[in-house]
Order: C-alpha cells, then sequence, then structure tokens
C-alpha cells in the first residue's frame, strides 16, 4: 500500500513473493536461498534471524530490515549514518523505549515491584531488547524475573516459573515466536490477573492489556520509502538506517476490566488509541 506513493502498484510493476518461517528458525537459510535463487531485486527482513540468514545469503541483493533488535550492536550494519553494505531500514529505539513501558506499567500498578520479562531466548536481537528492560528495571526500584523462550513447549515452563513466585506484572518482547503464542500468554494473564505490557499495539488489539513502541504505520511507511528509493537505483549503502519518532501508547480496556483495574485517568489521558 505505501509503495503506491513511489508509483510501484503490486501485479502491475511490482511483484511481492512472501516467504515466511512460522517461527521455525531452521527453515529460514532455505527460504532466503529460495529469494535468492529466484533473483530478487529486494528482501525485506523483518527480525534479527531473518535479517541474518538475509546477509549471510548475498552481499549483493539490497536488504531492508525491521525489528531486529539494535543493528549497529548486532553487527548487522557498520553504523547508523553509514551502514555500509547492502543493508539498511529501520533501527531498533529499545533502549530509549524501555524505562517508558516499566513506568506506564507501574503507573498503572502502582505496588509494582517484580516484573516478569518474557523473550525469545534464542534470538540475539529479542535478547539485546530484553537486557536494555532489565538495565534500567533497578532505577525503577524493579527486580527482574527472566523468561527466556526458545521455542513453543518453554511457555508452559515460564508460565510455571511465575505460577511459583508469581511477578506483579509481565513485560514481553515482540517477535516472531512471542508474536505466534501470544494467545497463550494472554490467556495465562487473565487467569492469574496478572497486568501485562507489550511492544506493539496489535497485541492489544487481539487481547493484550497495554502497549506502548513505534507507530506501526510510520515504520511502514519510512520503510516502503526506502524499499522505492532503492528499488529506483539508490545503494542501501547511500540510506542512513532511520529511527522511529512517533510512539504510541495503546490501551485494552476489556482487558483491565477483566483483570479488575482501575485505569488512572492520566492513563487513559495520554493514551494513543483506548480499545472498548
Amino acid at each position: 500500500e505505501y509503495l503506491k506513493k513511489d508509483g510501484f502498484i503490486s501485479g502491475a510493476n511490482l511483484e511481492i513473493v512472501r516467504r515466511g518461517a512460522g517461527g521455525h528458525r531452521e527453515l529460514l537459510p532455505k527460504l532466503v536461498a529460495e529469494l535468492v535463487q529466484d533473483k530478487v531485486n529486494l528482501i525485506v527482513a523483518s527480525g534479527y534471524l531473518v535479517a541474518v540468514a538475509a546477509k549471510e545469503a548475498t552481499t549483493s541483493i539490497p536488504i531492508v530490515i525491521f525489528n531486529t533488535g539494535d543493528p549497529v550492536k548486532m553487527h548487522l550494519v557498520d553504523s547508523l549514518n553509514r551502514p555500509g553494505g547492502n543493508i539498511t531500514g529501520i533501527s531498533d529505539v529499545a533502549g530509549m523505549l524501555a524505562p517508558k513501558r516499566l513506568e506506564l506499567l507501574k503507573q498503572m500498578v502502582p505496588q509494582l515491584r517484580r516484573v516478569a520479562m518474557l523473550w525469545n531466548a534464542g534470538d540475539l536481537g529479542m535478547t539485546s531488547r530484553y537486557e536494555a528492560s532489565a538495565a534500567v528495571a533497578t532505577t525503577l526500584n524493579v527486580t527482574i524475573q527472566a523468561l527466556g523462550v526458545r521455542e513453543p513447549d518453554d511457555f508452559e515452563e515460564a508460565f510455571a516459573a511465575m505460577e511459583r513466585s508469581m511477578p506483579d506484572g509481565l513485560l514481553m518482547v515482540a517477535d516472531a515466536l512471542t508474536a505466534l503464542n501470544r494467545k497463550r500468554v494472554f490467556d495465562f494473564a487473565a487467569s492469574h490477573r496478572l497486568p501485562a505490557i507489550y511492544e506493539t499495539e496489535n497485541f492489544v488489539r487481539d487481547g493484550g492489556l497495554m502497549s506502548y513502541g513505534p507507530d506501526i504505520a510510520e515504520m511502514a511507511e519510512r520503510g516502503a520509502s526506502l524499499v522505492g528509493r532503492i528499488l529506483r537505483g539508490t545503494k542501501p549503502s547511500d540510506l542512513p538506517l532511520e529511527q522511529p519518532t512517533r510512539f504510541r501508547l495503546t490501551i485494552n480496556l476489556k482487558t483491565a476490566t477483566a483483570l479488575g483495574l482501575t485505569i488512572p485517568p492520566t492513563l487513559i489521558a495520554s493514551a494513543d488509541e483506548v480499545v472498548e
């Protein structure tokens, strides 16, 4: 949709080839190899593991990345301003957002002292997001219960760990693995009246309590602009990675009511979207 602004229309002068691993990381090299063999003009990689697979598969096909964790720290690019190589995209700002998410959760739950953090420990990009959140937690007088998962079966172990020592709140890092299992997390949070904050607004529309993160529409629009410029001939190495500038707080009133929470009026007033 956003590429139409640059004159690229699917089915006319643009063919979009989709590949998805469904959370099975072992399939990524094969899927990326298929794209390289098909001689696509550009690869859009969402997630660190996908970006790594793409980077290892080709040094000539341009790659536009999203949702990878810190792309410099993760050695995907040389720097944000001068990425080098064949990669550009949207940079991660987890370090900046981590304290804000915990502050918002603390506004929702003033007695917040212990927060469980659920993330894909098999993804270095998502681990860097967890680390950014854990690092600022101590400044807010919050202790962390680290719950790394690597596959769907691990969620039951994470739930059992929380049941043994129930936290006051939950922060879940968003990637393919956690997104595919989000309903299980929603159900656990509901059954234990556990307030949780997520990274993306889609989770809240699906039943999560609240989220704070980059505006998805803005990231899609700016990412599409990078794609369009590359398809018109600009080299990825000449395109600095962009950072999100708009952030959205989304709250689900129905979920809050089910959890027995009374949302502070100031929190409702500051929300960009209230799901009823």
